[in-house]
């Protein structure tokens, strides 16, 4: 497959995860959903690797704890955010914030996407802006508090992919074994310290588990997509998976989407046309 390809379904997957993720949160504490759901992922991550092989030296395990714990903090202030504020503005923000960080990193170490692509990339930047605003709000804005939470998430989400992308290309998903391991450690040692339960609350384990299923295979592809091509083009691709969130939330959970929202979406299916077509 194809780096737009893996790409693409990367952010569908990335989307429904994180869909559960905030389902789950709704459930139960936000330390025991990441430690469960993290879990979840190592499994199928430890699965894979006879299947997807690499080398699985020191570089590719200390890029991937890196990458753990920038995505530990990202993933944790996350779900908070999913937890206290609206699932459909939330999942944007964090996505505007991880999408920046590594596009100006890969654009900073050399990659130059050709023109068509570049109208891609800053058509998706359009799209996330768009599906961020959220319907019924008024002049007022939205709480504070959950917007700098999911600002910073994104950040600690985006430096997680620019970790992954400079770890050993003959890595194979050797990175990913050692980002679960570092971002469990990371957050069982915040739990501990805060003396916050890890136990999961009745009727919450079998969503937690889904949401750390599928978002361990939406790494998995990628880290495939980063290997094959520019980490500009593929980050903007992966960011672009507040579409399905917002798409779940409102047939699922009934949240409305303004007509700007529902653009928004229109205009990612457009620069991923614009990026495939480049």
């Amino acid at each position: 497959m194809t780096a737009v390809a893996l790409a693409t379904a990367c952010a569908v997957i990335f989307g429904t995860a994180d869909f559960f993720g905030g389902l789950a949160t709704r459930r139960s504490r936000v330390l025991a959903v990441v430690v469960l759901s993290q879990l979840g992922g190592l499994l199928l991550v430890a699965a894979l690797l006879p299947v997807l092989p690499g080398h699985a030296g020191t570089a590719a395990l200390a890029w991937g704890m890196a990458s753990g714990v920038a995505g530990a903090f990202g993933i944790v202030l996350f779900y908070r955010g999913l937890a206290t504020g609206m699932m459909s503005v939330i999942a944007p923000t964090t996505a505007t914030t991880a999408m920046a960080v590594p596009v100006l990193f890969g654009l900073i170490t050399g990659d130059r996407p050709s023109a068509l692509a570049l109208v891609g990339v800053v058509l998706g930047l359009f799209a996330v802006l768009l599906v961020s605003r959220e319907p019924g709000r008024g002049a007022s804005g939205p709480k504070a508090g959950p917007i700098v939470a999911a600002l910073v998430s994104g950040a600690g989400f985006g430096g997680f992919f620019v970790l992954l992308k400079v770890a050993p290309e003959d890595s194979g998903m050797w990175p990913l074994l050692g980002a679960r391991i570092a971002s469990i450690t990371l957050v069982a040692l915040l739990a501990l310290a805060t003396r916050k339960s890890l136990r999961p609350a009745p009727g919450s384990l079998t969503v937690t588990i889904t949401a750390g299923v599928l978002d361990m295979a939406a790494n998995v592809l990628y880290l495939l997509a980063a290997q094959r091509g520019m980490l500009t083009l593929v980050a903007v691709l992966v960011s672009l998976y507040p579409a399905s969130t917002l798409l779940l939330a409102r047939y699922v959970l009934g949240e409305r989407l303004s007509p700007v929202q529902i653009t928004g979406v229109g205009f990612a299916l457009g620069a991923i046309a614009l990026i495939a077509a480049a």
